[in-house]
Protein backbone atom coordinates (compact mmCIF):
# COMPACT_ATOMS: atom_id res chain seq x y z
CA UNK A 1 0.00 0.00 0.00
CA UNK A 2 1.27 3.44 -0.91
CA UNK A 3 1.95 5.44 2.29
CA UNK A 4 1.64 8.73 0.42
CA UNK A 5 -2.16 8.70 0.65
CA UNK A 6 -4.40 8.33 3.69
CA UNK A 7 -7.43 6.19 2.88
CA UNK A 8 -8.75 4.67 6.10
CA UNK A 9 -9.81 7.74 8.14
CA UNK A 10 -13.44 8.69 8.64
CA UNK A 11 -14.51 11.69 6.59
CA UNK A 12 -16.81 12.69 9.46
CA UNK A 13 -13.90 13.18 11.86
CA UNK A 14 -12.09 16.54 12.11
CA UNK A 15 -8.70 14.83 11.92
CA UNK A 16 -7.24 14.42 8.48
CA UNK A 17 -7.41 16.43 5.31
CA UNK A 18 -9.89 17.37 2.58
CA UNK A 19 -8.94 18.58 -0.86
CA UNK A 20 -11.08 21.19 -2.58
CA UNK A 21 -13.44 18.77 -4.32
CA UNK A 22 -13.78 16.57 -1.23
CA UNK A 23 -14.68 19.68 0.78
CA UNK A 24 -17.28 20.75 -1.79
CA UNK A 25 -18.56 17.20 -2.28
CA UNK A 26 -19.19 16.61 1.41
CA UNK A 27 -20.84 20.03 1.73
CA UNK A 28 -23.10 19.16 -1.20
CA UNK A 29 -23.98 15.81 0.41
CA UNK A 30 -24.77 17.63 3.65
CA UNK A 31 -26.96 20.13 1.77
CA UNK A 32 -28.88 17.33 0.04
CA UNK A 33 -29.36 15.56 3.37
CA UNK A 34 -30.67 18.68 5.10
CA UNK A 35 -33.07 19.38 2.21
CA UNK A 36 -34.42 15.84 2.40
CA UNK A 37 -34.83 16.04 6.19
CA UNK A 38 -36.64 19.39 6.00
CA UNK A 39 -38.81 18.08 3.15
CA UNK A 40 -39.84 15.07 5.23
CA UNK A 41 -40.56 17.28 8.23
CA UNK A 42 -42.57 19.71 6.08
CA UNK A 43 -44.59 16.81 4.68
CA UNK A 44 -45.60 15.53 8.10
CA UNK A 45 -45.95 18.91 9.81
CA UNK A 46 -46.81 21.59 7.22
CA UNK A 47 -48.31 23.92 9.83
CA UNK A 48 -44.82 24.44 11.29
CA UNK A 49 -43.91 26.46 8.21
CA UNK A 50 -47.29 28.07 7.49
CA UNK A 51 -48.37 28.97 11.02
CA UNK A 52 -45.43 28.66 13.44
CA UNK A 53 -47.25 30.47 16.26
CA UNK A 54 -49.83 27.66 16.56
CA UNK A 55 -47.51 24.86 17.64
CA UNK A 56 -49.23 21.50 18.00
CA UNK A 57 -47.65 18.30 19.29
CA UNK A 58 -46.46 17.18 15.87
CA UNK A 59 -45.13 20.61 14.92
CA UNK A 60 -43.28 20.82 18.26
CA UNK A 61 -41.57 17.52 17.45
CA UNK A 62 -40.84 18.84 13.96
CA UNK A 63 -39.31 22.03 15.40
CA UNK A 64 -37.10 19.96 17.69
CA UNK A 65 -36.03 17.77 14.74
CA UNK A 66 -35.17 20.89 12.73
CA UNK A 67 -33.13 22.15 15.69
CA UNK A 68 -31.24 18.84 15.84
CA UNK A 69 -30.66 18.96 12.06
CA UNK A 70 -29.34 22.52 12.42
CA UNK A 71 -26.91 21.48 15.16
CA UNK A 72 -25.71 18.57 12.98
CA UNK A 73 -25.33 20.95 10.03
CA UNK A 74 -23.27 23.34 12.14
CA UNK A 75 -21.11 20.53 13.54
CA UNK A 76 -20.34 19.01 10.16
CA UNK A 77 -19.70 22.45 8.64
CA UNK A 78 -16.96 22.87 11.22
CA UNK A 79 -15.62 19.34 10.66
CA UNK A 80 -15.36 19.83 6.89
CA UNK A 81 -13.83 23.29 7.33
CA UNK A 82 -11.24 21.97 9.79
CA UNK A 83 -10.28 19.18 7.39
CA UNK A 84 -9.95 21.68 4.56
CA UNK A 85 -7.77 23.92 6.74
CA UNK A 86 -5.60 20.91 7.56
CA UNK A 87 -5.10 20.36 3.83
CA UNK A 88 -3.67 23.89 3.70
CA UNK A 89 -1.52 23.10 6.79
CA UNK A 90 -3.49 25.54 8.99
CA UNK A 91 -4.84 24.95 12.49
CA UNK A 92 -8.50 23.99 12.84
CA UNK A 93 -9.23 26.90 15.19
CA UNK A 94 -9.34 29.14 12.12
CA UNK A 95 -12.68 27.44 11.34
CA UNK A 96 -14.25 29.86 13.84
CA UNK A 97 -13.93 32.50 11.11
CA UNK A 98 -17.09 31.06 9.54
CA UNK A 99 -18.97 32.67 12.44
CA UNK A 100 -17.75 36.21 11.61
CA UNK A 101 -20.14 38.01 9.23
CA UNK A 102 -18.46 39.35 6.11
CA UNK A 103 -15.16 37.62 6.78
CA UNK A 104 -16.90 34.23 6.50
CA UNK A 105 -17.62 34.81 2.80
CA UNK A 106 -13.99 35.62 2.02
CA UNK A 107 -12.87 32.72 4.21
CA UNK A 108 -15.07 30.18 2.41
CA UNK A 109 -13.87 31.49 -0.96
CA UNK A 110 -10.30 31.00 0.27
CA UNK A 111 -11.10 27.41 1.27
CA UNK A 112 -12.66 26.73 -2.12
CA UNK A 113 -9.92 28.22 -4.28
CA UNK A 114 -6.68 27.73 -2.31
CA UNK A 115 -4.69 24.69 -3.39
CA UNK A 116 -3.81 22.17 -0.68
CA UNK A 117 -0.38 20.72 0.08
CA UNK A 118 0.69 18.09 -2.44
CA UNK A 119 2.85 16.33 0.13
CA UNK A 120 2.34 15.17 3.68
CA UNK A 121 2.07 17.91 6.26
CA UNK A 122 1.66 17.97 10.03
CA UNK A 123 -1.95 16.77 9.62
CA UNK A 124 -1.11 13.69 7.62
CA UNK A 125 -0.67 12.57 4.05
CA UNK A 126 -2.70 13.92 1.17
CA UNK A 127 -6.11 12.27 0.88
CA UNK A 128 -7.35 10.86 -2.40
CA UNK A 129 -10.61 12.47 -3.51
CA UNK A 130 -13.13 9.72 -4.20
CA UNK A 131 -15.07 9.67 -7.47
CA UNK A 132 -18.45 10.47 -5.92
CA UNK A 133 -16.87 13.38 -4.02
CA UNK A 134 -15.60 14.78 -7.31
CA UNK A 135 -19.04 14.48 -8.90
CA UNK A 136 -20.83 16.14 -5.97
CA UNK A 137 -18.09 18.77 -5.78
CA UNK A 138 -18.57 19.72 -9.43
CA UNK A 139 -22.35 19.75 -8.99
CA UNK A 140 -21.80 22.17 -6.10
CA UNK A 141 -19.55 24.31 -8.31
CA UNK A 142 -22.29 24.44 -10.97
CA UNK A 143 -25.32 24.90 -8.70
CA UNK A 144 -23.90 27.50 -6.30
CA UNK A 145 -23.49 30.31 -8.87
CA UNK A 146 -26.93 29.53 -10.31
CA UNK A 147 -28.38 29.82 -6.80
CA UNK A 148 -26.69 33.17 -6.22
CA UNK A 149 -27.87 34.50 -9.58
CA UNK A 150 -31.39 33.28 -8.82
CA UNK A 151 -31.34 34.95 -5.41
CA UNK A 152 -30.44 38.22 -7.11
CA UNK A 153 -32.44 37.92 -10.33
CA UNK A 154 -35.77 36.60 -9.02
CA UNK A 155 -36.43 39.43 -6.54
CA UNK A 156 -35.32 41.97 -9.15
CA UNK A 157 -37.68 40.43 -11.70
CA UNK A 158 -40.52 40.34 -9.16
CA UNK A 159 -39.91 44.03 -8.39
CA UNK A 160 -39.98 44.78 -12.14
CA UNK A 161 -43.29 42.92 -12.55
CA UNK A 162 -44.82 44.75 -9.57
CA UNK A 163 -43.73 48.16 -10.90
CA UNK A 164 -45.01 47.30 -14.39
CA UNK A 165 -48.39 46.26 -12.97
CA UNK A 166 -48.61 49.48 -10.94
CA UNK A 167 -47.70 51.55 -14.00
CA UNK A 168 -50.34 49.71 -16.04
CA UNK A 169 -52.97 50.34 -13.35
CA UNK A 170 -52.06 54.04 -13.18
CA UNK A 171 -52.20 54.24 -16.96
CA UNK A 172 -55.68 52.67 -17.03
CA UNK A 173 -56.91 55.00 -14.23
CA UNK A 174 -55.67 58.08 -16.10
CA UNK A 175 -57.12 56.75 -19.35
CA UNK A 176 -60.59 56.45 -17.78
CA UNK A 177 -60.51 60.08 -16.57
Amino acid sequence: MNQKYQTSESALSPSGRFGRLSYLGWNMLMSFSILIIIGIIATFSPDLFTNPSALTGSSMVAAILIGIAYIALLYFSFVFTIRRLHDRNHIGWLSLLILVPGINILFVLYLIFAKGDDRSNQYGPRRITKGWEKILGWIYVLIFPIGILSAIALPAYQDYVTRAQQAEMEKSIHHVD
